[in-house]
């Protein structure tokens, strides 16, 4: 059987630990899929440095069925004792003149093959976007999976009220927090028979109540039980963990920008109720091990 293309990258890394920054270099595109399945001539390629996700860049605009770009861009404060927590992410997108950029193709590439000193060239090949959780989160690298036989991880009510399966982890050497978001039961679209759209949203805010981080997942189409897996990290240093309320509101997607929240929850120190409260305080004391919790979404 014949691989699907989604488009190879020419990439160059090139790691300087002494100054703690990376180089990154896109060359050029080959293997992009036909006309017939992208509908696009030119091409641009973005990068985002993760899991922080604050340093981001993008290639030029360039056409034909190779393009080449040949640009260099440096991502800062890559630390070399932590190099195997960072990836880059690359995405090639079909740039049509009036439309909407399309995304043809991703790759999640994960610096651990690096050389720490010197350059490495490497062929990127992506892969289908649908196929990975997306790159505005990080992957699920939480280093206890939940499964799906822990009774943690079985659904709360075998009714139909919207529930959410959330996984918490944090590392105080590190001060990282990270929020998976698993999957949603029961999701329902109120306006229409049909199933919703939706997208987790997660924002978190400190004791005064004011916005520290906030990001969401991608959209899960047409599902009442969307698996996500999508994880995010947010930067909480030990003595502010205290402090913090992580709120996650999901909604459904309508046509013309228009969106429905389906229901929240907040954990931390404004949490919604007691489940939410004890999932943070077990997160607290599990010393660097996922907590899978199943949560029943309150009406917003």
């Amino acid at each position: 059987e014949p691989v699907a293309k989604y488009g190879t990258l020419d990439v160059t890394f090139d790691y300087d630990s002494q100054e703690q920054k990376l180089l990154v270099t896109v060359t050029a595109v080959t293997d992009i899929p036909t006309y017939s399945r992208t509908g696009g001539s030119s091409w641009q390629v973005h990068l985002v440095l993760l899991p922080i996700k604050k340093q981001r860049a993008k290639t030029s605009i360039q056409r034909g069925p190779c393009p080449v770009f040949t640009e260099t861009f440096k991502f800062n404060h890559v630390e070399s004792e932590m190099i195997g927590n960072y990836a880059v992410c690359f995405r090639l997108y079909s740039v049509r003149r009036m439309k909407k950029e399309r995304i043809v193709g991703e790759k999640i590439f994960y610096l651990t093959k690096l050389n720490l000193q010197g350059k490495m060239s490497v062929p990127v090949i992506l892969e289908p976007s649908y196929s990975l959780p997306g790159c505005d989160s990080q992957m699920s690298m939480s280093e206890v999976s939940c499964s799906e036989s822990t009774s943690s991880c079985q659904s709360l009510v075998h009714g139909s009220a919207p529930e959410i399966l959330i996984g918490l982890l944090y590392n105080a050497t590190t001060g990282r927090l990270s929020a998976e978001v698993i999957k949603g039961s029961h999701f329902k679209n109120l306006a229409a028979n049909r199933p919703p759209n939706t997208y987790v949203k997660l924002t978190l805010l400190n004791s005064m109540g004011q916005e520290m981080s906030k990001c969401k997942t991608s959209i899960r189409r047409g599902q009442p039980n969307p698996v996500y897996k999508e994880t995010f990290v947010f930067q909480v240093a030990l003595f502010q963990l205290s402090d913090v309320t992580l709120i996650l509101s999901v909604y459904n997607k309508r046509s013309m920008k228009r969106k429905e929240m389906i229901g929240w929850i907040s954990l931390g120190l404004n949490s919604s109720g007691e489940d939410e409260l004890n999932h943070w305080t077990e997160m607290k004391e599990s010393k660097g091990q996922q907590v899978c919790r199943w949560h029943t979404l309150l009406e917003s």
